[in-house]
């Protein structure tokens, strides 16, 4: 995600790097060159040139610290603006309403109906409430089929009619069940549509003044670029929405409509959606996006996604196997059963600062555990249990059980052994009782 603008911008700063002091000539070819990394990420024109203008005046305006080199303080003022650019700070869905109704809407393929079952996911084990989704699509039937199996997959519950062809008559008898069954939220998932379609812009329109939402949310994927801010400005014409929402961020997407949408349509960016996996979804944080833009990482949410896993009581247990020497591959396995819970292992890594640079060229698989798992569960429940069991003979059982090569199993082997010695020093130091602690806090 926004690799080569990350790139560029970092090529950017270096035009700074050995300089004794901000001037007006050297910002200024700094800045050309910021401009033209913006334009290339497909920011609209009017943008990139505003966004420039306004760090030019904060860096000319500023008294660098003599701690401080002139390209940091650029960084700093461009870091700071970009994240204004994008918002400022996250905004929060309104669930105000019983039922809170949020209208979905977006243009063919944006991605609204997967969207609509991580948005009811999302609700549902983070804000605690009892959704309904609302199949409105009835111009595509596979629509309907799709949003039943995101249903069944995420435990949420999908209003559907069958035959009935008028989507305001379906969303509104939809509200009506979702009260007499007890649903506090509903999610109205629409017919994608384009928006030079007026007797489909119409009709949504027409959804719109009849069930009152709360919340509207307009889906956007991030890998149109420009074109994708042209629509939503359209939309927000005929629709008003209150937020957007960006899926496909973790394609090969120029960050143009991240950067530029906010800006254009005045309404904030709601949430981002990365991968098919319905966990995969995100509060939209935009100080912490211009952190992963210019390579700095996003720490905050990484603890984010591990807390949302972190369970107190099974650390204490942990904690305390640890102490005695009894970590053993039962904890291990369920270690990473956790962290495969947190998402799309590449981008995970790419939260540490630094790091999301170092593997932009490499293939990171999700099933990169497999084989690690795989030699785990061809352990019997005794040799799981007590690590020190391992010789020679059951290591090859076990490579002819789990199919891969003895040497990947004395790796692993050898892996764990590492890792049980490092944490067993942590715990010995009394580390791991403070890090609890300040996750706790």
């Amino acid at each position: 995600m926004f690799e080569n603008l990350s790139e560029r911008l970092e090529r950017s700063f270096k035009l700074l790097k050995g300089e004794g002091k901000i001037t007006e000539i050297n910002v200024a070819e700094t800045l050309k060159d910021v401009r033209k990394a913006l334009l290339d990420a497909d920011v609209s024109y009017k943008v990139a040139k505003s966004f420039t203008d306004d760090v030019k005046v904060k860096a000319l305006g500023q008294d660098v610290l003599k701690a401080v080199r002139p390209s940091q303080m650029m960084v700093k003022i461009v870091h700071d603006e970009l994240a204004e650019l994008m918002g400022g700070q996250a905004v929060d869905i309104n669930l105000k309403g019983n039922p809170t109704v949020i209208l979905i809407a977006g243009l063919q393929g944006s991605g609204k109906t997967t969207f609509s079952g991580k948005l009811a996911l999302y609700l549902k084990t983070k804000k605690g409430r009892q959704p309904m989704l609302v199949a409105d699509d009835v111009y595509r039937p596979a629509a309907i089929e799709q949003l039943k199996v995101l249903g069944e997959q995420v435990g949420v519950p999908v209003y559907s009619e069958d035959g009935n062809k008028n989507p305001v008559e379906i969303a509104k008898n939809a509200i009506k069940e979702a009260k007499l069954k007890g649903h506090n939220t509903v999610i109205v998932d629409t017919a994608g549509r384009l928006a030079i379609d007026e007797q489909m812009m119409n009709e949504i329109a027409a959804v719109k003044k009849a069930v009152d939402p709360h919340e509207t949310l307009f889906v956007v994927d991030s890998m149109t670029g420009q074109d994708a801010v042209n629509t939503a400005k359209e939309f927000n014409d005929r629709l008003d929405f209150n937020g957007v929402v960006l899926t496909k961020l973790d394609g090969d997407t120029r960050g143009g409509a991240a950067l530029s949408i906010r800006a254009v349509v005045d309404k904030p960016i709601k949430f981002m959606s990365m991968g098919e996996k319905m966990e995969a979804l995100d509060v939209f944080h935009p100080e912490r996006m211009a952190d992963r833009i210019l390579g700095m990482g996003d720490i905050v949410s990484l603890v984010e996604k591990a807390q949302e896993q972190f369970d107190e009581e099974e650390a204490r247990k942990l904690q305390r196997k640890i102490a005695k020497n009894e970590f053993n591959f039962n904890d291990f396995y369920n270690q990473i059963q956790q962290i495969k819970k947190m998402g799309n292992i590449k981008d995970l890594v790419g939260m540490i600062p630094g790091v999301g640079k170092m593997m932009k060229d490499v293939e990171v698989d999700d099933d990169a555990f497999k084989s690690i798992e795989s030699v785990i569960k061809s352990m019997t429940p005794s040799e799981r249990e007590n690590p020190n069991l391992m010789n020679g003979s059951r290591r090859k059982r076990i490579a002819l059980g789990s199919g891969v090569d003895i040497v990947e199993v004395n790796r692993l082997i050898k892996q764990f052994e590492e890792t049980r010695k490092m944490m067993k020093s942590m715990s010995g130091g009394n580390k791991l009782k403070q890090v609890a602690k300040m996750r706790r806090r």
